[in-house]
């Protein structure tokens, strides 16, 4: 009889966790944030969503890795250095090319990146992290068996939260990172610049990955898609970040294209803070 009773409570414990585990992935929903503050006085204009959590930053962080390569010396200006594309490196076709500082934003490309970061080295890059604040600060790597310096920022260790995001940026624009006025110029030159409508011309960089399940794999179905950056009329500057992480796959257009498209769109209306 208590043989007979442990197997009817097994039984009965293994169909709550699975129906448990149903009802968690049902449960499961898009996280979205849109922040957008004022450069000069820092107030928020517009904030809805989920913005204090931290995310993976992805090819958001080529702004802040710009800052240190221009500060470092390693970058130049915004044609120099070009590395030339190594087949160790790998990627997809569209990456294997010679790279210089504005096709490496332009195009997003990963291997320039790490690049960079391996030149600067893992205590010089670990220097910059802590004096820009930047998220977490956490560049251990890990997480699906990353390395820290080449690749702590791609869903792996390292995290920052879209009301972070616009707080670096900000700080970045009005001078208040610890870096030279030449790389805070270069890097404003060679960022991508978006035209959207009612006079606003913005800059900024997109970012795409996927969140990570409990085993630490790549969940393919919670994809992440971010653009954050700043957008000019006239004489005055917004900070933005908009994330999205999404519950079903994408195609061809990567998320993180969508995101930046409903951002350009969006943003007129919503910086003027109604």
């Amino acid at each position: 009889m208590a043989f007979r009773n442990s197997l009817i409570l097994a039984f009965s414990l293994g169909i709550t966790a699975a129906f448990l585990d149903c009802v968690s992935v049902r449960a499961a929903e898009p996280i979205r944030c849109t922040v957008i503050i004022d450069e000069n006085s820092g107030d928020t204009l517009h904030r809805e969503g989920t913005c204090d959590q931290g995310f993976y930053p992805q090819s958001t962080f080529k702004l802040p890795l710009a800052m240190m390569g221009y500060d470092a010396g390693i970058l130049t200006d915004a044609q120099n250095p070009r590395w030339k594309y190594q087949a160790k490196f790998g990627g997809p076709e569209r990456v294997r090319k010679d790279v210089d500082p504005v096709i490496w934003e332009q195009d997003s490309i990963v291997w320039y990146s790490q690049e960079l970061a391996r030149k600067l080295g893992n205590r010089t890059f670990a220097d910059y992290i802590q004096r820009f604040g930047y998220g977490n600060r956490d560049i251990s790597g890990g997480p699906g068996n990353t390395d820290g310096l080449t690749e702590s920022w791609l869903m792996s260790s390292l995290k920052i939260s879209a009301d972070q995001q616009v707080e670096f940026l900000r700080r970045f624009l009005t001078g208040r990172l610890p870096i030279s006025d030449k790389a805070v110029d270069m890097t404003l030159a060679i960022v991508p610049h978006f035209e959207a409508g009612d006079g606003w011309d913005i800059q900024g960089k997109t970012g795409s990955g996927w969140l990570r399940d409990k085993a630490g794999k790549t969940d393919r179905d919670r994809p992440l898609g971010w653009f954050v950056g700043w957008a000019m009329k006239d004489d005055r500057r917004v900070v933005f970040a908009r994330l999205l992480i999404d519950t079903r796959r994408y195609g061809e257009t990567p998320i993180s294209r969508v995101v930046r498209d409903g951002l350009i769109k969006d943003l007129p209306k919503l910086a003027e803070g109604f």
